[in-house]
């Protein structure tokens, strides 16, 4: 129906662009959610061999992107594994995982504080905003210190 009007089909590459324009992917992202509109195969790999090629396929710009959305409100694990599931080089996330792990305790405060601002009045709130912590990816070792810290300071 889109030939009698003069359109076709947009091409791997203009497909690629397409998603590009929205936000960063990886090469591994991009293959996947690809795959389904190759004719010939080898011709997604050549098409984003060229687009790589040419630097709108950037896994560091990735790692930046994922990073920089995420690394206020998420502890290390989760953007770990976020950055993994986007099937990033490893040394690449070895690299943001280190930096994040630096600022870990200084971002889990910041989100508690928005979230909670006062310590727990009893255990179990403690243990709530624990949990909740814990379900956004910051380490056991930064949740201790952040709401002990929390207790300490009341």
């Amino acid at each position: 129906m889109g030939e009698t009007l003069g359109f076709s089909e947009p091409s791997l590459k203009g497909r690629a662009m397409r998603l590009l324009a929205a936000r960063e992917h990886s090469r591994a992202e991009l293959e996947r959610k690809l795959q389904a509109h190759e004719a010939e195969p080898g011709q997604l790999a050549a098409a984003l061999d060229e687009l790589q090629a040419k630097g709108f396929i950037n896994e560091a710009r990735v790692v930046q992107s994922v990073v920089h959305r995420r690394a206020e409100r998420l502890g290390t694990q989760r953007v770990r594994a976020e950055l993994n599931a986007k099937g990033l080089p490893p040394e690449l996330v070895a690299e943001a995982v280190d930096d994040l792990r630096a600022t870990e305790e200084s971002r889990a405060r910041e989100v508690w504080r928005r979230k909670f601002g006062q310590p727990a009045s009893d255990p179990r709130e403690r243990a709530k905003q624990m949990r909740f912590l814990a379900a956004r990816g910051f380490s056991s070792e930064a949740i201790r210190r952040v709401v002990q810290d929390a207790d300490e300071d009341d």
